[in-house]
């Protein structure tokens, strides 16, 4: 009878935990978009302080700046394939500080211009002048062109471009097989060229997707 018990819970295959592995795992990109969500969420519900809701707010305008040199300076849209899903995070991130400013200022205006934070103060004395009714014109043409020109204008060029890339799929595929049986092209770039594209098929069905959000929230932004 052979003697067992040394080998019991002496596994050299186990796996040991260690902080780098856990902290690998943590910043993966599908864990931060989850994280992120949950943080937007957050944000609806919990009021900020103003000080926090400047830090926001800079975040917001900065990754606007960004994303917008971003999509100006590609050359192909699968450069940016990750962009409906980015329009889609900026645009709740956005409606949240949204949510967060109009609570600061309801509840907050009594004390002063600055209870909603220091970037909207600024911004409103900007934009105003010092004279409301320079406000309010200002703020029906903003609203008139981001909700009439803008929004659905884009909302408008997803739609066709969506279309269009699906109606001419089926030539497009067809043509790589021809170029495949002629032997202009090997089977390697055959499988490149269909994989692009599928991509770009899917990325105009996403922005068809992710426009309409956008549109949406421009017209919460107006109520």
């Amino acid at each position: 009878m052979t003697d067992t018990s040394a080998g019991i819970g002496a596994n050299p295959k186990a796996p040991q935990f260690s902080l780098s592995t856990f902290f690998t795992g943590v910043m993966t990109g599908q864990v931060l978009m989850g994280v992120g969500v949950v943080g937007l969420v957050v944000l609806l519900i919990i009021p900020l302080p103003p000080f926090l809701l400047d830090f926001l707010l800079a975040i917001s305008v900065t990754s606007s700046v960004l994303i917008l040199m971003t999509a100006l300076f590609i050359r192909k849209p699968l450069e940016f394939s990750a962009f409906p899903a980015v329009l889609l995070v900026a645009t709740m991130f956005r409606l949240g500080l949204n949510i967060a400013s109009t609570r600061l200022i309801l509840s907050h205006g009594h004390e002063g211009p600055d209870a909603a934070g220091e970037i909207i103060a600024a911004f409103g004395d900007f934009i105003m002048g010092g004279n409301f009714v320079i406000g309010i014109i200002v703020f029906v043409i903003l609203v008139i062109v981001n909700f009439v020109v803008i929004t659905k204008g884009s909302t408008r060029i997803a739609e066709v471009a969506a279309r269009f890339s699906l109606d001419a799929m089926p030539g497009k595929q067809m043509a790589v097989d021809a170029d495949l049986s002629a032997g202009l092209i090997n089977e390697e770039e055959a499988r490149r060229r269909r994989k692009e594209l599928e991509g770009e098929s899917n990325f105009f069905g996403a922005m068809d997707g992710a426009s309409k959000f956008v549109r949406g929230d421009a017209v919460a932004g107006l109520i």
